[in-house]
């Protein structure tokens, strides 16, 4: 399927504000993320990639070049974009589901948003480039503002500090004529908090509905999880963040952002049917 622009009636967040809950798909072209790095290499396999997480239900793909773990080296756009344009332009032309660009550079973005991306996932919610609220608005991209912080402080309230930066970011998305139907809101599990913040963020989401826009989580295989687990490795905990997806979709999120597709497919089917108190026929009996 050849990429089509965004128009001004295209949302291209699927359904993002009711129905069942929806999936993004993570696909890491990066040598360093802390779970998957450098499983993915070359066209080829980014190919593959995306049709195997399509296949096993994913509603959106979301393409990263550079790894966010507090770790990782950060790189420049050029090296952004030599990762991730190749695949993204396969990407598109194969697979017939929306695609995000993980990035909070505008350069980066706006060449992705130019060769078949249609949405924005930025990990600073447009705080850490100036351009970046300019270039979604441009493309008529969608759009995730996730909040991030550059240090860990115990002592905050982690939700007053999201809210903060949300209006923040939404303030800068309304000056430069985004309109809030294409805009999700990530709270950041595992972006500037500690383990215990993660927790109180998931207990505490739905307080984030106040804003009127769909939510998005991802918590896949992140730190918090292996510490109430024990599990040391990242591939190793997907119990642990099916329980937490599934806790953050009873509370009100529309988005799951996960590793592992089929497995969430599963879990979020049942937890879908228990929010509507109903089997759909699809899902049948034995």
């Amino acid at each position: 399927m050849a990429f089509q622009p965004n128009t001004p009636n295209d949302n291209p967040w699927p359904q993002a504000a009711g129905g069942r809950t929806r999936i993004m798909g993570v696909i890491n072209l990066t040598p360093d993320s802390f779970s998957d790095g450098g499983h993915v290499a070359g066209v080829d396999q980014a190919v593959a990639t995306a049709m195997r997480l399509a296949d096993e239900g994913a509603d959106i793909l979301d393409i990263g070049g550079e790894s966010t773990h507090p770790r990782a080296t950060p790189i420049d756009a050029e090296t952004e974009l030599a990762r991730v344009l190749p695949g993204l332009r396969a990407i598109t032309d194969k697979v017939a589901l929306p695609v995000s660009i993980d990035t909070y550079k505008a350069r980066t973005a706006d060449a992705a948003l130019a060769a078949g991306a249609r949405i924005v996932n930025d990990v600073w919610g447009l705080q850490r480039d100036g351009e970046m609220a300019r270039v979604v608005a441009h493309h008529g991209a969608g759009l995730c503002i996730m909040h991030n912080r550059t240090t860990v402080d115990p002592s905050l309230d982690i939700l007053v500090d999201i809210r903060a930066f949300f209006e923040r970011s939404l303030d800068m998305a309304a000056r430069a004529g985004i309109p809030q139907a294409r805009i999700v809101l990530d709270p950041g599990i595992g972006f500037g908090k500690t383990f215990d913040q993660n927790l109180i963020v998931l207990r505490r989401l739905a307080e984030l509905k106040a804003f009127g826009l769909p939510l998005l989580v991802g918590s896949s295989r992140k730190g918090f999880i292996g510490a109430v687990t024990g599990r040391s490795v990242p591939a190793e905990r997907l119990p642990g963040t099916l329980a937490a997806h599934v806790a953050a979709a009873l509370a009100g999120a529309s988005i799951i952002r996960a590793h592992d597709i089929r497995p969430h497919r599963e879990a979020l089917a049942l937890t879908d049917a228990i929010i509507r108190g109903s089997v759909t026929p699809n899902q049948g009996t034995p």
